[in-house]
């Protein structure tokens, strides 16, 4: 697979996502649904701690893509939903260090949102991966 970046504009850079990628070669692809702060078992974790949320959220979402033969650094779409972008904004460095080390910058989108499925979830994330 190849990746070439698109940053008509760099303002992004600095917060590790590129405003476009060009994806070429790809033989497999995975669309993974929300990753949020679940245990193991099935239930929430880290009540009203939006750092401990966004932290398992990100590895439920490395747990995905591991299963599928894949890493952090086939994600090439990641969306990012919040129920309180304000809160979120601190902590955003937990994402976006996992991501540079994995070396990518996924083109992201952040939305925050009224609520999320499950009730006190804060982060909600999903993603497109590429192989």
């Amino acid at each position: 697979m190849e990746r070439t970046a698109v940053n008509p504009v760099t303002w992004s850079l600095e917060m590790g996502f590129n405003q476009g990628e060009v994806v070429s070669g790809e033989t497999r692809t995975l669309y993974i649904s929300g990753q949020t702060a679940m245990g193991s078992d099935g239930r929430p974790q880290h009540d009203g701690d939006i750092a401990a949320q966004l932290a398992l959220s990100v590895d439920n979402l490395e747990a995905v893509l591991t299963e599928a033969g894949m890493s952090l650094a086939n994600l090439v779409r990641l969306n990012v939903y919040t129920t309180d972008v304000d809160a979120l904004f601190p902590h955003y460095g937990v994402l976006a260090s996992r991501l540079g080390a994995a070396g990518v910058a996924p083109t992201t989108t952040m939305l925050g949102v009224t609520r999320l499925a499950i009730p006190g979830q804060l982060v909600e994330l999903d993603g497109t991966a590429v192989a």
